[in-house]
């Protein structure tokens, strides 16, 4: 009995605890779903996560900063982020998914946003890398679709919010209309909803210069991505 029990152990037991306690402690990887990061983060990639750095921050040692790229959990209170499907697929059970987006403001951080412009204690945060939907995406500035986005109080414009503390304020790089649910929406997320930092892109492991989101406000913006330009490697170093 105690044979089977050993075989059973080193065949089966112990190499599912080896992963476990890698996945938890060590490090993990993670798909991109969606096109809420582009023009950081396409669709597909797969990103590397150091989970023990998540662990530490949740225990309190040391946190995340302004520009890092994290994976969390949206806030339970936010009813509209349980899904009870995958892509259109039903299942019987109803989840929070992973989400990615970037921190815009941590503990003690007061946030704005008036006429589209993110402000964090005052001063306007640099948006080089972020994509609005008239000047990048789309040259259409006029149409009703264009217009939604200004039409959209709730996302345009933010009172001012001070980032509670073991809390973070984050946001889609993707600005366009519908782009990107995120801290506009639910709120400041609780560092124990966090699981970790993106550090590393491992895949794929090559992709093209450019992707270019369509223009007519549709669904699943991410299948539809026109891509262009030379061929390029891909892995690289998630720098804030």
């Amino acid at each position: 009995m105690n044979m089977r029990l050993r075989s059973l152990w080193r065949e089966w037991a112990s190499p599912i605890v080896f992963a476990l306690l890698l996945t938890q402690f060590g490090a993990t990887a993670v798909g991109v779903d969606g096109a809420s990061m582009m023009p950081a983060l396409r669709h597909g990639e797969h990103l590397l996560l150091p989970t023990a750095e998540g662990w530490a921050h949740r225990l309190g040692l040391g946190g995340y900063q302004r520009g890092d790229i994290v994976v969390f959990k949206p806030p339970r209170g936010a009813e509209y982020e349980w899904r009870s499907d995958y892509r259109g697929v039903p299942l019987p059970w109803r989840y929070r998914p992973y989400l990615v987006k970037r921190v815009v403001g941590v503990p003690g951080d007061t946030i704005r946003i008036r006429a589209g412009q993110v402000s964090v204690n005052g001063q306007p945060l640099p948006e080089k890398e972020t994509h609005a939907y008239w000047n990048t995406f789309c040259a259409d500035t006029t149409s009703a679709l264009a217009n939604s986005v200004a039409a959209s109080h709730s996302r345009v414009n933010l009172p001012s919010v001070t980032v509670p503390p073991h809390s973070y304020f984050v946001m889609g790089d993707n600005r366009s209309p519908g782009g990107s649910l995120d801290s506009r929406a639910f709120g400041p997320v609780d560092v124990r909803d966090i699981s970790a930092r993106a550090v590393v892109s491992v895949w794929p492991l090559i992709r093209k210069a450019s992707a270019t989101l369509p223009c007519d406000g549709g669904p699943q913006p991410e299948e539809r991505v026109t891509f262009s330009g030379h061929e390029e490697w891909n892995p690289r170093l998630l720098l804030p």
